[in-house]
C-alpha cells in the first residue's frame, strides 16, 4: 500500500512538472518588415533560477498581453528592465538589434500613385551604417508615422534626413534614384479655353525634376491653381515660358497648350 501511494505521489508530481513545462513554450513575434523574434522561457529561466516571479508579473501582466515598442523599451520597460547594458545587452545598442531580430530585414516597398513602386532596402542602408540600426532608428525614422510628403522630405523628415546633399544624394529633384522607371503620367487640366496638357516626358528631355519641383510647383498635381495673370507675372508655367527667355511665353501662344 505505501510503495502504491508513493509510486502514486511521483506520478502525479511528474504531471505536475511536465503540465507546468508545456507552458514555458518560446514566445514568437513577428513584424511586418523583419525577422521574428523569439522569446526563450528556457533560457531566462535557466539565467535566473526557475523564478517566474522576476518578469511575471513584475514586468508582464498575463492578462494584458500587450507589446511594447522598442522606445519604450529603452526607457526600460518590458524587456528593457533588463537589458540595460549592465544585467544584459543593451536594447539601445544599434548593433545588437541581431541578437533578437534573427535573419536580414526585409525591403520595404511603397506604392507611389502615379510613380509605380518605390523599394527602401535595408540590406543596403546598413551596409552604409555598418550594421547599426540606429543610424536610422533613432528618433529620425518613425515606423508608426503617417507617410510624409517629399516637400516633408525636403524639409529633413525621415528619408531626408541623410538625404540632403551633404550625406548622401538629396531628395530634391533626384527622383529616379528612387522611383525607378519614372515615367510620370501628362496632367490634364479643364479650363474655360480648352483643356490644357503638361507633358512630363516633353519636359524630362529638357530640364530636371529639380528644375521645376519643389520651387515651382509641390509634387501633388492640381494642389497650385495659378491664373494666366499669375503666369504672365513669373508664376507656375510662366516662370521658364517668360517672355521667350527660355520657352515661349504664355501671352500670345495659346493654342501651344489649349487645345481648342
Amino acid at each position: 500500500m505505501g510503495k502504491f501511494l508513493s509510486f502514486t505521489v511521483v506520478a502525479l508530481l511528474l504531471t505536475v512538472v511536465m503540465a507546468g513545462a508545456a507552458e514555458f513554450k518560446d514566445v514568437t513575434f513577428t513584424f511586418k518588415n523583419s525577422g521574428p523574434v523569439v522569446f526563450s522561457h528556457d533560457l531566462h529561466l535557466k539565467k535566473y533560477n526557475n523564478n517566474c516571479k522576476v518578469c511575471h508579473s513584475a514586468l508582464y501582466n498575463l492578462r494584458e498581453r500587450r507589446r511594447f515598442t522598442m522606445s519604450e523599451m529603452e526607457k526600460t520597460r518590458s524587456c528593457g528592465a533588463c537589458h540595460t547594458g549592465v544585467k544584459a545587452f543593451s536594447v539601445s545598442n544599434g548593433k545588437e538589434c541581431v541578437r533578437c531580430h534573427k535573419g536580414s530585414p526585409k525591403d520595404v516597398v511603397y506604392q507611389v500613385k502615379g510613380l509605380g513602386t518605390t523599394v527602401f532596402s535595408h540590406s543596403s542602408h546598413l551596409a552604409k551604417t555598418g550594421g547599426n540600426c540606429k543610424a536610422c532608428h533613432d528618433g529620425k525614422i518613425k515606423t508608426k508615422e503617417a507617410r510624409v510628403t517629399m516637400a516633408q522630405m525636403e524639409k529633413g523628415r525621415q528619408c531626408g534626413a541623410c538625404h540632403n546633399g551633404k550625406r548622401s544624394f538629396t531628395v530634391a529633384g533626384n527622383c529616379d534614384r528612387c522611383h525607378k522607371g519614372l515615367k510620370p503620367a501628362v496632367i490634364k487640366f479643364k479650363t474655360d479655353a480648352g483643356e490644357a496638357s503638361f507633358s512630363h516626358q516633353f519636359h524630362l528631355g529638357i530640364y530636371k525634376c529639380a528644375d521645376c519641383h519643389t520651387k515651382i510647383f509641390p509634387y501633388k498635381a492640381g494642389a497650385l491653381k495659378a491664373s494666366m495673370g499669375d503666369m504672365e507675372a513669373g508664376k507656375s508655367c510662366g516662370a521658364c515660358h517668360n517672355k521667350g527667355k527660355d520657352a515661349f511665353p504664355v501671352q500670345g501662344d495659346c493654342d501651344k497648350c489649349h487645345k481648342m
